[in-house]
């Protein structure tokens, strides 16, 4: 894409954590952002934190569930409607519910799928007219544990791996469009997830502004090279 000029981005749950690091990377660069949560009040929260950063850009904030079908489309019109235009979308939404099989329950086990798994796929059916026009960039986060299975996340690993093996197929079939598809593997990073609450303890960990980063210099690279899987790792975790 070379300059990210007044292009625009919709990254779902893009209130808090890598999402949000990710917008404020964008909105740097110069990237009009649209935000979506499945709280109003995170969504315009987040916009409006974005909105200070630069003059020169715009960020809005959109209630939405990526578990909905009809709640992402509606994401999209609004997107389409206030820019005209859509050129990156940033699958970030996800949720971990980390359990032995025997304890976990048909919910979670639901609520990760419908989320993690499902939830990429209804953001690429509601975006590819968009991004095929743009000749754009589709990312998804999925994680380590897109390859590594560990004990208590049979779920999570299960919606993980199917994730990344999505990516890589969606990247095959789009590529011919002009559309980028890529997929981001982090390691530990330093967000709220699962309950954490960042801290100093934090700082062996990857940052959001971290991936924010990769992110920027993935949609800027050359169009005739293409990243499609990303393992990302702490330089330096602590020892065991």
């Amino acid at each position: 894409m070379g300059t990210l000029k007044d292009k625009v981005a919709l990254i779902t749950g893009g209130s808090k954590g890598i999402g949000f690091g990710i917008a404020q990377a964008l909105i740097q660069e110069g990237v009009n952002v649209a935000v979506t949560s499945r709280s109003e009040e995170a969504a315009n929260d987040a916009a409006k934190v974005l909105n200070a950063m630069s003059s020169k850009v715009e960020a809005m904030g959109i209630q939405a569930d990526v578990r909905d079908f009809d709640s992402q489309q509606n994401a999209v019109r609004k997107v389409l409607a206030r820019f005209n235009q859509l050129d990156i979308v940033v699958a970030n939404a996800g949720i971990g519910h980390f359990a032995n099989i025997e304890d976990l329950t048909l919910d979670q086990w639901q609520e990760t799928i419908d989320t993690n798994l499902t939830g990429v796929f209804y953001s690429i059916k509601s975006t590819v007219e968009a991004l095929k026009k743009s000749k754009g960039y589709f990312i998804t986060i999925s994680s380590l544990a897109g390859t590594n299975f560990f004990a208590n996340g049979s779920a999570y690993n299960a919606s993980k791996f199917g994730l990344t093996g999505f990516t890589q197929s969606v990247m095959l079939d789009l590529r011919q469009h002009g559309v980028k598809v890529s997929t981001i593997m982090p390691g530990s990073v330093s967000t709220f997830f699962n309950g954490n609450d960042p801290d100093a303890a934090d700082a062996w960990k990857i940052q959001i502004e971290d991936i924010g980063e990769l992110v920027v210099d993935l949609v800027k690279m050359n169009p005739r090279t293409l990243p499609s899987k990303i393992e990302v790792r702490p330089t330096m975790p602590p020892g065991k």
